[in-house]
């Protein structure tokens, strides 16, 4: 009997605290919880959807009780606690759980829709219990938490209560509990996050691989003779310049003897102090090696990280037989998908100053004797990119074409042309006027479906349906994003659906994965795609269809392992 009364008194708390949770907050969140197991853009781990659905749990219950405490603080009447309203109050719940069942039980089903049209292997038919394990931690610690804040609120009004009117004292406890809330989480503990994040990938950064030497090759970026030390090149811009195909490469794949070493100049976040000291750097190593010399030359901005995509960079050299010159400038550590997150203009400053430095040059080459000036950028890079020229500073002398890859969901140029497209055409395939300058593609090559004649400038787009740094819209919060009144993109679920507020967490947590896809899919472009897009705008010579095919073939296995 003793050991019963202290089991007793033990699940006291626990059963007080079920007891005070709101009936109307769960039921809300169950809904929301058995949307979060139904697809989106990408697949989702175990962990990922786990978190997804426990904040939707908690989501749908934070919207439930705030309505029943708008019900209570208006005044309105409670349905009276009869013996018919406990048990609707059962008969709710027992459906609750049969809805959150049904989905767990369909979980697998709903996230191996996206895994076939993606090639991917089926997830484990038992994974819907580590899910639901998984999400009611993150639900409770999320309880906790609110109760925390409910906990000060009332304290600090109660201090209030005597000084001013109740109920102003309650609206000014909100308002200054919900500050310190913000406080702690954006100044302090999200700004932590952020230093940890950028001072992790600083580190990796610095990171010299022991079979990385610096490069015997004068024309090389780090080499003696270069203006750029090889430890300021930082881990993503020595692998830049390590990992091109040498002029051997090229003319062994092309049976040309006279392809050329492709010249790469990466300028490393530690190579100066101040951006437009890096821009002339940049532009001085340029006129160093001679790459103004050229047929080719490339402005490729780098993603938030300073990686350049060698999936898009090798393509390129190849197609023009290594006669190419191609310059990056690295502005910062961060992640792509953190950086738009915080701060979606990080790295404009930087891509200005570089094209700048680069264009005036360019310019004042005669155009017979100057090298075809070209733009890409991958994701941020992509919209980076897009912001360095302006159509004032170009229009009387405009370069020859922009590639760009996955432009983010911000990008003022993907954002305006998609806005305007033709009507009769999808969101992930846009069409825009007659093509005469601007041209969309996916996996399927379709820069070649127009009659008119393209550019100069040929500006092309390359983007899948399911990359969820294009298409995210914030509105999804409350209204369907406008691509999904569209014919689906070939690699988005049929059963993707929208729903208000999971949506918004499904596209957003979708952001932070958009890499983990295989190749072809999400935000993880393929070697193929890139180089239909670059024939497309730059139009190499010499290329026929089979060499082409020869080429993806090659560019394809050459990455599959990292794939």
């Amino acid at each position: 009997m003793a050991l019963t009364r202290r089991t007793l008194w033990l699940l006291r708390p626990g059963y007080r605290f079920v007891r005070s949770l709101s009936p109307v907050g769960l039921a809300l969140g169950t809904l929301l919880f058995a949307a979060s197991l139904t697809p989106s853009l990408i697949p989702r781990g175990l962990v990922v959807q786990g978190v997804l659905s426990g904040l939707s749990l908690a989501a749908g219950y934070g919207i439930g009780f705030g309505l029943r405490w708008l019900w209570d603080y208006l005044g309105l009447a409670r349905p009276p606690q009869t013996r018919w309203a406990l048990i609707a109050k059962l008969a709710v719940a027992l459906i609750c759980v049969g809805i959150a069942a049904i989905a767990l039980w369909q979980a697998s089903e709903a996230q191996n829709s996206i895994r076939h049209l993606m090639e991917m292997e089926p997830v484990d038919t038992a994974r819907p219990f580590s899910v639901a394990a998984i999400a009611v931690g993150v639900f409770f610690a999320l309880m906790l938490l609110a109760r925390l804040f409910a906990m000060l609120t009332r304290f600090v009004a109660r201090r209030l209560h005597h000084r001013v009117p109740r109920r102003i004292a309650n609206l000014s406890a909100i308002t200054l509990v919900a500050a310190l809330f913000w406080a702690v989480g954006n100044g302090v503990l999200l700004e932590a996050g952020f230093r940890a994040a950028d001072s992790t990938y600083r580190q990796l950064d610095r990171l010299l691989p022991d079979d990385m030497p610096a490069p015997e090759d004068p024309l090389k970026s780090g080499s003696a003779e270069s203006l750029l030390a090889w430890e300021d090149l930082g881990r993503t811009g020595r692998e830049m310049v390590a990992e091109g195909p040498s002029a051997q490469d090229i003319a062994d794949f092309t049976g040309d003897e006279d392809a050329e070493e492709p010249l790469r100049v990466y300028v490393g976040l530690n190579s100066a102090e101040t951006t437009e000291e890096r821009a002339a750097l940049a532009l001085a190593e340029l006129e160093r090696i001679g790459a103004f010399e050229r047929s080719v030359l490339l402005i490729n901005i780098p993603t938030g990280t300073g990686w350049v995509d060698p999936k898009a960079q090798m393509p390129v050299e190849y197609l023009h037989r290594g006669d190419i010159a191609t310059v990056s400038m690295q502005y910062s550590y961060l992640a792509s998908w953190l950086t738009l997150l915080v701060d979606p203009d990080y790295g404009a400053e930087s891509a200005r100053a570089l094209f700048d430095a680069v264009y005036e040059r360019w310019r004042q080459t005669p155009p017979d004797d100057r090298p075809e000036l070209y733009l890409h950028g991958l994701s941020l890079g992509a919209m980076n990119s897009d912001l360095s020229a302006d159509l004032f500073q170009v229009i009387r002398d405009p370069f020859d074409g922009a590639f760009w890859a996955g432009p983010p969901f911000t990008a003022r140029s993907w954002s305006q042309l998609t806005e305007r497209r033709a009507s009769d055409s999808p969101a992930w395939l846009p069409r825009f006027r007659d093509g005469a300058v601007v041209r969309f593609t996916a996996q399927e090559n379709h820069l070649g479906d127009f009659e008119s004649e393209w550019g100069p400038p040929r500006i092309a787009f390359l983007q899948y349906a399911s990359d969820p740094i294009t298409f995210f819209e914030p509105q999804s919060l409350y209204r369907p994003p406008g691509w999904m009144a569209d014919e689906r993109g070939p690699d988005v679920s049929p059963r993707f659906e929208w729903y208000p507020v999971v949506t918004f967490l499904q596209l957003t947590l979708d952001m932070m994965t958009a890499t983990s896809t295989p190749m072809g899919y999400g935000h993880v472009f393929a070697p193929a795609h890139y180089i239909d897009g670059w024939v497309g705008v730059t139009e190499p010579e010499g290329w026929s269809d089979g060499d082409i095919d020869r080429l993806k073939a090659k560019l394809t296995d050459r990455f599959a392992d990292q794939d």
